[in-house]
């Protein structure tokens, strides 16, 4: 399944590079070849409102007091860490230079299926007439 997604995403991808391409060259024909435009007219200018009336003053709230001092607070005190005890080192054997064994030969693939008792139909304990 993964081949077939791969060239579906390959097409895809070609169609979308062509594509692009082609309307690339279209792009660069019409700047080429599109005629002097004819000026657009001024646009009207702004209106003005006339007579509006001032924009109301905000009022000015009451500004609270902040204390200049900070306030103490208590320190906390922690308790000092616990130290990590020393673990015993623990020495390896060497490992021994031997060389490394010879990979075993691919094996072939079967083509004879093989039969499964469990899949196969029980024998019949009567016979037919």
């Amino acid at each position: 399944m993964a081949p077939r997604n791969f060239s579906i995403i390959n097409a895809f991808f070609v169609a979308m590079c062509l594509s692009s391409m082609s309307l690339s060259h279209a792009a660069r024909h019409l700047l080429q070849t599109t005629p002097n435009l004819p000026n657009l007219p001024p646009l009207p200018p702004m209106p003005t409102l006339g007579n509006v009336p001032p924009l109301p003053t905000i009022p000015s709230l009451p500004q609270p007091t902040l204390p200049t001092t900070n306030p103490s607070l208590p320190k906390p005190t922690l308790p000092p860490l616990p130290s990590i005890p020393n673990l015993p080192t623990a020495t390896l054997p060497p490992l021994p230079a031997t060389s490394l064994p010879n990979m075993p030969s691919i094996p072939t693939i079967p083509t004879t299926i093989p039969s499964i008792p469990f899949f196969s139909p029980p024998p019949s304990t009567t016979s037919s007439p």
